[in-house]
């Protein structure tokens, strides 16, 4: 894959992690974490050596620059793209042009995602207090992480296996 694609699909993939991010009203933005997730993986897939964090990265520094104020996002999506590309890493999901393993890049994400929803909540609610910290909520995250990290894996291996696995990945 050429540096000019790298870093159109490194921008739009970044690009939509921005928008869930930014212009999607709270709660219903962390219910996309899906998407991010998504897109996370997808540019894993395509850009190979820490395409995640790529995408982690223009999706954090797009939010970051829309809300100075809360230097958060783009350490969390930062992280998150981290989590994502070594997780794939150790569970050793490859991109080919046979396909994914669905079940590897479904158990990948989904200790990424509770990993990332473990860090975001403990740092909001224990390190700064911005949110009240109560067992309900760290239920519901022990819940929701791993639920959203299948529904994002089994996604992301479904569309990569029947639309995206025969692009040419070479680089």
């Amino acid at each position: 894959m050429r540096k000019a694609e790298r870093i159109i699909i490194t921008s739009l993939f970044g690009s939509v992690i921005f928008i869930t991010r930014v212009f999607v009203p709270p709660p219903i933005d962390k219910l996309l974490i899906v998407v991010d997730a998504i897109f996370l993986v997808l540019g894993a897939l395509f850009l190979k050596k820490w395409g995640a964090t790529s995408v982690g990265a223009v999706g954090g520094v797009l939010t970051g620059l829309w809300r100075p104020a809360v230097p958060f996002s783009f350490i969390f999506i930062f992280i998150y793209g981290i989590l994502v590309d070594i997780s794939l890493f150790g569970f050793q999901v490859r991109a080919t042009n046979e396909g994914v393993n669905q079940n590897r890049l479904i158990m990948s994400l989904s200790l990424s995602t509770v990993l990332i929803a473990l860090i975001s909540y403990y740092a909001t609610s224990i390190g700064i207090n911005i949110i009240i910290n109560s067992q309900i909520l760290e239920m519901m995250v022990l819940l929701m992480g791993p639920i959203s990290g299948a529904v994002a894996g089994y996604a992301s291996s479904y569309l990569w296996n029947k639309y995206l696995r025969n692009i040419n990945i070479d680089n």
